[in-house]
């Protein structure tokens, strides 16, 4: 039997106290996968808790339909199981009204953006889903009817046409300035498809920036089993995560909002010191522990993090090397962040898998390690743990071995091809090479890659 609005759960499974069927939809998410139902999704549970009404979310599924499958037979409802050593701690979740699958109701999608009801439509589609080209700008080829561009277009064009006011944009994605950049990239995508929108896009609807921070391993069937036997029955949309959770959001909205501080969201002015913050330490650090770790046999965050010589490299790469390449805010205590980062990636029962992390490298590693390199090359400083993680992730996209889930995949393979071991760091980092707009390898750091590639200065210990 599968989970439901009739379902009768354990006493000590904690479950919403509104009433569900009174809430109009006032969130339009894109990219409705484990992640927002772990934390965006939660904190509009906790504001809908604390009285707020008509918040209710439609998930967009960009993809394919698995994610409507699961959620729609459950009334959107799913769980949250927090994972820590002290044991698991569940909760229902009634945020979710409905998932639209966008491959097959394209007019549903825009009439959900172009409803009076909808005040926020947010932004879960990874960093590729923002079709980036090599230089940042939209990529024609990508801006299609298939992305998320089209979707919004058609929905701002009904809302204009209607004499609706327009909707704060919220990316939640890993990108530096996320905010600014989604704003870039729609303005980038009407004056190509509808140049009379962008006036009024630029007008009437807000991209506020945001810092995102909870890992959500991806769930396994074995995951689901557990769950099914603690609920009676089955939830097949449950997430499972940590316990720890952050929001800060830029104070910049086009109408209302959720209380989203009530979950424990902060609003500020600025963002950028804790995204830089959450992109360089936590998102760099994990990278590296991925294609390091990958490399050694190891399938967890928290088997890499066992590794003494891993540990010892990551923990370098965050306090010396990332911490330092920028500009704390205020009260912003980078060290404590540090080490409440090292607790948290040796948590025991999250089962974080670093090959999901290891996915789509060539979209991350630029926000997640070259700006960092970049900055501390203008101080005269070099990062040889960064540099280490850089080379592993080369020889990962290689692929000798192993599937590269990567969209770049096939351009990285034919770099590897043409320019060989001994002209693959300049091909990448050189003056001209494809990723030079972020940075460019000095003549030290080519040296330090050149010694690295095929040469680990880390000893292989096995899996642990």
């Amino acid at each position: 039997m599968r989970l439901g609005p009739d379902s009768t759960l354990p006493e000590n499974v904690a479950q919403p106290g509104y009433d569900r069927r009174a809430q109009r939809t006032g969130i339009v998410h894109f990219g409705i996968g484990a992640f927002h139902r772990a934390h965006q999704a939660v904190y509009t549970d906790d504001a809908m808790n604390a009285g707020d009404t008509d918040w209710g979310i439609a998930g967009v599924s960009l993809r394919s339909g698995d994610v409507a499958e699961q959620m729609n037979p459950q009334d959107g409802l799913y769980t949250v199981t927090e994972r820590a050593a002290a044991g698991d701690k569940l909760r229902l979740i009634g945020a979710v009204q409905k998932v639209i699958a966008a491959a097959t109701n394209q007019n549903t999608v825009a009439a959900a953006i172009a409803s009076a009801d909808t005040h926020i439509v947010s932004f879960t589609i990874t960093e590729k889903g923002y079709g980036r080209a090599a230089d940042g700008s939209l990529d024609g080829q990508f801006a299609n009817d298939g992305s998320v561009y089209a979707y919004l277009a058609a929905g701002l064009q009904a809302r204009r046409q209607a004499h609706l006011p327009g909707l704060t944009l919220l990316s939640c994605d890993n990108l530096a300035s996320n905010g600014a950049q989604l704003s870039r990239l729609i303005r980038e995508y009407l004056n190509q498809h509808a140049p009379e929108l962008t006036g009024w896009f630029e007008a009437e609807c807000t991209c506020p920036s945001a810092m995102v921070d909870r890992i959500v391993p991806a769930a396994t069937q074995a995951d689901r089993d557990a769950v099914a036997d603690i609920l009676g029955v089955r939830d097949e949309a449950a997430v499972f995560t940590e316990p720890f959770s952050q929001w800060v959001i830029e104070d910049r909205f086009a109408g209302p909002r959720p209380r989203w501080e009530v979950g424990g969201a902060t609003f500020v002015s600025d963002v950028q010191p804790y995204e830089v913050a959450k992109l360089r330490m936590l998102n760099g650090a994990h990278s590296a522990l991925a294609y390091l770790g990958l490399a050694r046999g190891y399938e967890f965050v928290h088997q890499a993090m066992a590794d003494a010589a891993l540990a010892s490299l990551v923990g370098q790469l965050m306090r010396e090397e990332a911490a330092t390449s920028f500009e704390a805010a205020a009260g912003q205590d980078l060290n404590a962040y540090a080490d409440a980062l090292v607790a948290r990636f040796r948590n025991p029962a999250l089962n974080h898998r670093l090959s999901q992390i290891a996915m789509d490298g060539s979209q991350k590693i630029p926000q997640r390690w070259l700006q960092t390199l970049s900055d501390q090359q203008k101080r005269g400083k070099q990062c040889p743990a960064l540099i280490e993680a850089l080379c592993a992730w080369m020889m990962h996209v290689r692929g000798d071995s192993h599937f590269v889930d990567d969209p770049m995949r096939d351009v990285l393979q034919a770099y590897w091809r043409e320019a060989g071991n001994a002209g693959i760091s300049q091909a990448l980092f050189g003056d001209a090479g494809l990723f030079s707009q972020y940075w460019q390898a000095a003549s030290a750091d080519v040296a330090m890659i050149d010694t690295h590639l095929g040469i680990s200065q880390l000893p292989r210990t096995g899996k642990a």
